[in-house]
């Protein structure tokens, strides 16, 4: 569709008009078949060039003083710019939704460091498979799996991130992706084409000159709201209400957590900056219509992006929760400098306040998680006691959560301003746990509410130990517990750091006293029968042994030691090095008596009736049986006897 050519300065203004008016009324779609049928900017660039040259002149006239003192004159100019900008709204909306792209992963340019705040460690030994409430499990701890779901974020359903491009969709281009720029963690893509820039920017100077600049946002504003929107479902962020968060189990919650950091990400640093930077190109010097346009594209977004955190700021406090409000918190903390850049005007400040305000909620209610996990220590109401005396659940759920805090202690140093036991009060009730605060000066808040969750641990464990019937199992209950503590310490640098060494070796002597007891309430009584006393006698005819009294000397070790290996080998210390310990130092106290006794009165027991009834067992007998100790049979292995 040829069009007259305006270009020829010697026309007088009416002939000027005319000419523009043609080109403006030969491209109204609403007497126009052909008009309705082609779009200007699909058309060669010289017809563009004639078209906008057109509306320039009409706009012109129409601010012209000779146009306005004819009114005849300007009423059919404005009604020809009134044609031309309807006309402009609508290659305005065209020229953006053929632009719209989705994303591809590789289209991101994330740093390495994009899912660092996922999960470091779960409060269970080992790795455990999660569900995110839809039906599809998905295992965290496979690093190929955990990358594919990284790439898979900005797909949308169904697609592969090897197939082509689809139907109806419009892939960005490997020229477009080359030409991202990067400031700090921001990395800017091109969201259209250098040349669409061009072409946009030349209608909006048009509209907003014209008038038309509540037409021009409200075109350009829903095109790029809608586009966002669908960004947003490819980075698998749905509309939740406060309400519905909350309603979720935890474990869908968790999936939930672990996606929303990683997509959070790209919609800050990606999607925010390049919708920020494509408003720059298209309104820069325009007035207002750059951070007018941008907040009206991002503002329902960024509130939707958002709720999610905030829901799970002012959830109900449980233990199981912290570690994931401090990976919210930390991802936010992570964004906020790169937010500070992007919403650095009046207009977008509020959505930078938003965020701000819900990490110092998350902060808060990581420091309430904090206090209640030590409340729950202290409340745990478990009595029955643990088999064997071994490592009770509780322990090892406490040490493994405090190992976690370990890894988190550059952000908890930062919000744990007070010391703990506000709650509790430290008092010298002997109900309640305590702590002499005095003996840990100098120590960061962080490292006494450690301590402290240790010292109610403990405390708890006490308790616990009462339960047993066995006064020497409770011991071995104590021992077990406490070595545990002391090894998980140890094992972790950060965590005996924020212990200190001070603390850690008031623990070891509590495990040690506790073996030390347990060998005095087991062994004196089995050693008392392997001394002197009592078995020599003295009369007017004869002094010597009491053989009477010596068999039944050995009838009663006999007897408390096939019992104490029947209920001992069934006892269970799980610590190999522990365990051998123990053995050792019971052996040395052991042993060497039973060897001295059978050296000193084996031959009166020999020349006497049925010594096998009273020597059943050699030397190298009870160092084999000492071995069956500890080791958590089912049931007492049999116990071997001299020949």
């Amino acid at each position: 569709m040829e069009s007259p050519d305006i270009r020829g300065g010697d026309c007088s203004d009416a002939a000027t008009f005319e000419t523009a008016e043609k080109i403006i009324l030969r491209w109204d779609s609403t007497t126009s078949e052909e008009a309705k049928e082609n779009l200007i900017f699909q058309s060669d660039r010289e017809e563009v060039d004639r078209y906008l040259q057109a509306v320039d002149e009409v706009q012109r006239l129409v601010s012209s003083v000779s146009i306005s003192d004819n009114h005849h004159h300007e009423v059919k100019a404005r009604s020809t710019i009134q044609i031309a900008m309807a006309r402009l709204e609508d290659e305005l909306r065209n020229i953006l939704l053929s632009q719209t792209s989705t994303f591809e992963p590789d289209s991101l340019l994330l740093d390495s460091s994009a899912s660092c705040f996922a999960s470091r460690a779960n409060l269970e030994d080992t790795e455990t498979v999660t569900d995110d409430g839809d039906g599809n499990g998905e295992g965290e701890g496979e690093g190929g799996e955990e990358q594919q779901e990284e790439m898979n974020l900005v797909l949308t359903d169904g697609s592969d991130s090897n197939s082509g491009s689809g139907a109806g969709s419009s892939r960005l281009s490997r020229s477009r992706r080359s030409s991202c720029k990067s400031t700090s963690s921001i990395r800017e893509i091109d969201l259209v084409s250098s040349e669409a820039v061009s072409d946009l920017r030349s209608i909006v100077q048009r509209m907003i000159g014209a008038g038309y600049s509540r037409e021009c946002l409200q075109v350009y504003g829903n095109v790029r709201k809608s586009a966002m929107e669908t960004i947003f479902k490819q980075l698998g962020i749905v509309k939740l209400g406060i309400g519905d968060v909350q309603r979720l189990d935890w474990e869908v919650v968790e999936v939930k957590i672990r996606r929303w950091i990683r997509a959070a990400k790209v919609c800050v640093r990606v999607v925010f900056a390049s919708e920020k930077r494509l408003c720059e190109q298209i309104f820069d010097g325009l007035g207002e219509m750059e951070e007018t346009c941008f907040m009206e594209i991002v503002k329902s977004s960024a509130l939707q992006l958002f709720t999610f955190p905030e829901a799970i700021s002012i959830s109900r406090r449980s233990p199981e929760k912290l570690f994931k409000i401090l990976d919210l918190h930390d991802a936010l903390a992570d964004l906020l400098p790169d937010m500070e850049e992007i919403f650095s005007s009046g207009l977008s400040e509020s959505i930078l306040v938003q965020a701000t305000e819900i990490q110092s909620r998350l902060a808060e209610a990581a420091r309430g998680t904090l206090v209640e996990f030590e409340n729950a220590i202290f409340r745990e109401p478990s009595v029955v006691p643990v088999p064997g005396g071994t490592i009770h659940p509780l322990t090892r759920y406490v040490m493994n959560y405090l190992n976690l805090i370990a890894d988190y202690k550059q952000t908890l140093v930062e919000l744990i301003m007070s010391q703990p036991c506000a709650g509790l009060k430290c008092t010298n009730d002997p109900v309640k746990p305590d702590m002499d605060l005095s003996e840990l000066q100098g120590r960061t808040p962080l490292a006494l509410h450690c301590i402290w969750t240790m010292v109610m641990l403990q405390f708890n464990l006490e308790g616990k130990s009462l339960h047993y019937k066995d006064e020497a199992l409770s011991h071995i209950f104590i021992m077990n517990n406490v070595h545990y503590i002391v090894q998980k310490v140890k094992s972790s640098p950060e965590l005996r750091e924020i212990i200190g060494d001070l603390y850690l070796r008031r623990l070891t002597g509590i495990f040690r006293h506790a073996a030390t007891k347990y060998q005095r309430a087991t062994w004196v009584r089995v050693l008392n029968s392997l001394r002197d006393e009592g078995l020599h006698v003295s009369g007017s005819f004869s002094s010597g042994v009491s053989k009477s009294a010596l068999r039944e000397r050995f009838k009663a070790f006999n007897t408390m030691f096939e019992e104490v290996h029947r209920v001992q080998s069934t006892w269970s210390v799980p610590d190999a090095q522990l365990r051998e310990e123990l053995r050792i130092s019971l052996s040395e106290h052991l042993i060497p008596a039973y060897r001295s006794f059978l050296g000193r009165f084996r031959g009166h027991i020999e020349s006497g009736r049925h010594p096998e009834n009273y020597l059943k067992y050699s030397v190298e007998n009870l160092e084999t049986a000492v071995l069956d100790f500890f080791e958590g049979y089912t049931t007492a292995p049999h116990l071997r006897r001299s020949q």
